[in-house]
């Protein structure tokens, strides 16, 4: 069975910063890939950023230019950078990672693996 495990979110003001962690329990090589998603009570859950093992990457349009997702392959470790914090970004920030044989990496239905999830609270 597959762990993982976020850290890293709290409560900023709005164009502050944070990091947020994600600790796999196995080799995160051996995932297809690994995705950081959001979600708010009552709306559906968004991907926010992906990155393949060949170091590709993409994110959504609304935080593109300000999130960068990278991974420690040493530590197991998935991170996402979050810079200019909105309060569109408030959400509970979960870390995700599809099997080696998925198919995809962008859409959520390739992903079977995911943490509890950590809050980010972002005020005007």
């Amino acid at each position: 069975q597959v762990q993982l495990v976020e850290s890293g979110g709290g409560s900023v003001q709005s164009g502050g910063s944070l990091r947020l962690s994600c600790a796999a329990s196995e080799d995160t090589d051996r995932f297809y890939c690994m995705g950081w998603f959001r979600q708010v009570p009552g709306k559906e859950r968004e991907m926010v950023a992906v990155y393949a093992r060949a170091g590709w990457t993409t994110y959504a349009d609304s935080v593109k230019g300000r999130f960068i997702i990278t991974r420690d392959s040493a530590k197991n470790t998935l991170f996402l950078q979050m810079n200019r914090l909105k309060p569109e970004d408030t959400a509970i920030y979960y870390c995700s990672a599809a099997p080696p044989r998925a198919h995809g990496c962008v859409a959520t239905i390739n992903y079977q693996y995911w943490g509890q999830g950590t809050q980010v609270t972002v005020s005007s």
